[in-house]
């Protein structure tokens, strides 16, 4: 018999190990690991110890995301409660850029404004190129990956050239693209193509509410 008729019988006549139940005993295969020979039992044992290894790592692995996933939801909020407090444009700008920078640890950020009926003298409201309003009007979620070839990093000055990594956020008073904030780092994985967006797409809402409110 070939070993597929052997596993295929096996399985169509599962009273054959309750009719031969003291042979199983006798039988003998090889440890999952080299060495001795095993019975049948423990190398389901071994099976069963291997599975609730993996599950256990799963488990593990899920409360870490969800660790994570509350830390950053905790300083969504706050900046959430920061920004509803502000009374000025120039108030957003600080905390929103202090938030970044201090909870979410984003080594350098910029934000550029337009469209809007009041401004500033800071840099927020320096004059942006048609190429970059395009970028950011073409958003339909923020992007995150590689810096090369991005005009944005001109924003960083000098700092610029050594930046890897970056995420474009677009804001907008409702249908209408007014900024973009760009949250930029050394490290070509600190934002990285496959990362979700959410929490930035959410930033993003907050900080676009929060300017035209002030501003438009």
């Amino acid at each position: 018999m070939k070993s597929e008729e052997v596993s295929r019988y096996l399985r169509d006549n599962p009273q054959f190990f309750e009719e031969y139940a003291e042979m199983l005993s006798q039988v003998v295969i090889p440890h999952p690991h080299g060495g001795r020979a095993i019975s049948i039992t423990e190398r389901q044992i071994l099976t069963l110890r291997e599975k609730v290894r993996q599950l256990e790592a799963r488990l593990a692995e899920m409360i870490r995301f969800g660790e994570e996933n509350d830390a950053i939801a905790d300083k969504v909020h706050r900046l959430s409660v920061e920004l509803l407090a502000a009374r000025s444009g120039d108030a957003v700008l600080r905390k929103l850029h202090s938030h970044l920078v201090e909870d979410f640890a984003v080594p350098h950020v910029a934000i550029r404004l337009w469209d809007l009926s009041r401004s500033g003298q800071g840099a927020e409201f320096q004059a942006v190129s048609d190429t970059a309003r395009g970028v950011a009007a073409g958003l339909a979620q923020p992007y995150c990956g590689a810096s090369q070839g991005f005009e944005m990093l001109r924003w960083f000055g000098e700092a610029g050239s050594q930046l890897r990594s970056l995420a474009l956020v677009p804001l907008r008073n409702g249908h209408q693209t007014v900024g973009l904030l760009v949250l930029a780092s050394e490290d070509a994985q600190r934002f990285y193509a496959e990362m979700g967006t959410i929490y930035l797409s959410r930033i993003g809402e907050l900080a676009s509410v929060a300017l035209v409110r002030e501003l438009a």
